[in-house]
């Protein structure tokens, strides 16, 4: 037994030493795995599958044997991650909409008293146009004698100014029968004569005709006669004002005959409080509040901390052709900004007393991919003709004014006048009217594309006006009312009633409100909204999406490997083949390869039993002691 065991330790040995082979072969083989790559797609999925955090694609490896239990999962898998990618992008199709959220906040604070701008509501009749106008006025009576049968009264000192300026009422006549005030059918009755029963005066349109250069005509029509004379008279009024050569001319200011009173929290204006400027249509104007070196703060809201105007609304030598109402004209907006007595202006009513209370209301817009503002214009197409900031109204102004320049050669009377250019008169542009009036009906149709140029400002200030009426003064109280005023401003008073009028302007509170926007979706929110889609449909963490991006950077890096494969397996098929005396080295070089490939052979080892030395002596009991001794 000794003798075995003896012989039998080579092997022992042998297998010792096997082992530490294949264990040094195992280590070679896991330092050689820090560069070795996936073998084929398969491989590869099956790993993602197997060590992926993402929950349900461990199935589809755990599941193979089940071919049916495969595809329900496959289908699921991906049916889970179209879902997942639906929600994504209408995620992304939100933030790039750029929504906001509209901020409300309440403020306390002092608040800076608004400008007012008051206007007299009736275009003056200037000495420096005096006369041109008393003419139009005996053409307008004629020609409303001849339409209407109307025997409009003119006061006889028009009639005794019409001798000294003769030439200019020859050069004014034949301009205004150039552009007559006519009457014309209905278009349901245009086939009838004049003369027939059936056409009533009351079936005519009236309006005038405007034509240029080439006898091209535009007819100004229109459904009421009064709008009518109105429009026509206008439209040489506007003539006659522009052949004024200095503008200056018509500033005739008269405010101790407009306004009567003027306090502002108890305290009396002066000269210093107001601005003053001609309208075309509304007479002498008047801006309370204008000026930035000292503007009026309230500290109380409330009737009596505000402004009191007592104004004048009996009409006097004014032109009641042009305007047709009685009053006065308020008009309340931000310092720097124009008065558009048009647009935001409304009509104080004589004999009553007007009470309006503000609010003031604060909007500050995002700009850039939020919105379309701007912040100061600089960025819009247009040119700014107003010595004001930037507004909306002021810049859709200027492009008509601009627009007008550049089609009809000169600029409309209404709006600044550009550099280099003159106001249109038809005593220098003789087709102006025909050209402003088509020009005016492209303006609002938008195809000069004015307002679409112009782009809301990101900050502006408005006030949200709310007015009460009152008989101003009192039954019992208007005789010593009128009395004081015609002592203290000399009024002679002719109509109690239609006399004067009374403007109270004040904040209904002192707080005021800022409508803000602020990004309704940023990055933070929606990587967070893109987080709460992945946890939900997967169940997964910001890693496993690491893990995703490895496997599609892994399957481009084996298509770009087994693309190279292909390519070098072409282009060795591609060579072509020795010449036959190069066979022996062909084969040589054929072989080659092969040797240098590596191979794995299967080592077996077979253990034969050698005969031991026992057999060679003579058995007895003393020889295997002495040779199991040795």
């Amino acid at each position: 037994a000794g003798s075995v065991k003896a012989g039998k330790m080579p092997e022992g040995e042998k297998m010792r030493q096997c082992k530490q082979e294949e264990e040094q072969q195992q280590k070679e083989e896991e330092r050689e795995g820090l560069i070795e790559f996936y073998s084929s797609y398969q491989e590869l999925f099956q790993f993602f599958c197997s060590n992926t955090t993402i929950h349900g694609a461990i199935r589809l490896v755990c599941s193979k044997k089940n071919k049916m239990k495969t595809a329900f999962w496959s289908v699921l898998f991906f049916l889970t991650f179209g879902l997942m990618y639906w929600q994504f992008g209408i995620l992304y199709r939100e933030y790039f909409s750029y929504p906001v959220n509209l901020n409300l906040n309440l403020n306390s604070d002092r608040l800076t008293f608004p400008a007012v701008t008051l206007c007299t509501l009736n275009p003056y009749r200037y000495s420096a146009i005096r006369e041109q106008l008393d003419k139009l006025d005996q053409i307008t009576h004629q020609t409303l004698l001849d339409l209407y049968d109307y025997n409009m009264s003119l006061p006889r000192s028009d009639w005794s100014t019409l001798s000294t300026q003769r030439r200019s009422s020859r050069s004014l006549l034949h301009h205004v029968q150039r552009h007559p005030l006519q009457r014309q059918k209905r278009d349901n009755l245009v086939n009838l004569p004049e003369n027939s029963p059936s056409v009533d005066k009351n079936d005519w349109k009236i309006g005038f005709v405007l034509c240029n250069e080439n006898n091209n005509c535009f007819h100004q029509a229109y459904s009421s006669g009064v709008d009518a004379v109105r429009e026509w008279y206008s439209f040489h009024y506007i003539n006659i004002l522009a052949q004024v050569p200095d503008a200056k001319a018509l500033d005739e200011s008269d405010f101790e005959n407009f306004i009567y009173a003027c306090r502002f929290n108890e305290a009396t204006c002066d000269k210093a409080n107001y601005t003053h400027f001609h309208h075309p249509l509304y007479g002498n104007c008047y801006t309370f509040n204008d000026n930035s070196s000292s503007l009026w703060t309230s500290s109380l809201p409330g009737i009596n901390n505000g402004l009191s105007l007592v104004v004048r609304t009996e009409q006097n030598d004014f032109i009641p052709l042009l305007s047709t109402v009685t009053g006065a004209r308020v008009m309340v907006h931000d310092q720097n900004e124009p008065a558009f007595m048009d647009d935001g202006g409304f009509n104080v009513r004589p004999g009553i007393e007007t009470s309006i209370s503000m609010r003031k209301e604060m909007t500050v817009r995002l700009g850039g991919s939020y919105s379309d503002c701007t912040e100061d214009g600089s960025d819009v197409p247009v040119q700014n003709l107003y010595s004001s900031r930037y507004t909306e109204q002021v810049c859709i102004r200027s492009c008509f004014q601009l627009n007008m320049v550049e089609r009809c050669g000169c600029a409309y009377y209404f709006y600044p006048l550009p550099d280099g250019a003159e106001y249109c008169d038809y005593t220098k542009h003789t087709a102006w009217g025909y050209c402003y009036y088509k020009l005016l009906a492209e303006f609002k149709a938008d195809v000069l594309g004015c307002f679409h140029k112009c782009r809301k400002p990101c900050k502006m200030t408005q006030y949200q006006l709310s007015a009460g009426y009152s008989r101003w003064p009192s039954a019992v109280s208007e005789d010593w009312v009128f009395y004081m005023l015609s002592q203290q401003n000399k009024y002679n008073i002719t109509s109690k009633r239609n006399g004067v009028a009374k403007v109270n302007i004040f904040f209904e509170e002192w707080n005021y409100k800022t409508n803000g926007e602020s990004p309704a979706f940023t990055v933070v929110t929606l990587l967070s909204q893109l987080g709460n889609q992945w946890s939900l449909w997967f169940g997964s963490s910001v890693l496993s999406v690491m893990e995703l991006a490895e496997l599609v950077l892994d399957f481009i890096a084996i298509t770009f490997i087994l693309a190279f494969r292909w390519f070098r397996s072409r282009q060795k098929l591609s060579l072509p083949r020795p010449p036959p005396n190069t066979q022996d080295n062909t084969a040589f070089q054929d072989e080659a390869p092969a040797l240098s490939t590596p191979h794995r052979f299967t080592v077996e080892a077979v253990v034969t039993t050698l005969p031991s030395y026992n057999s060679l002596e003579p058995r007895g009991p003393s020889r295997d002691g002495e040779v199991g001794h040795k």
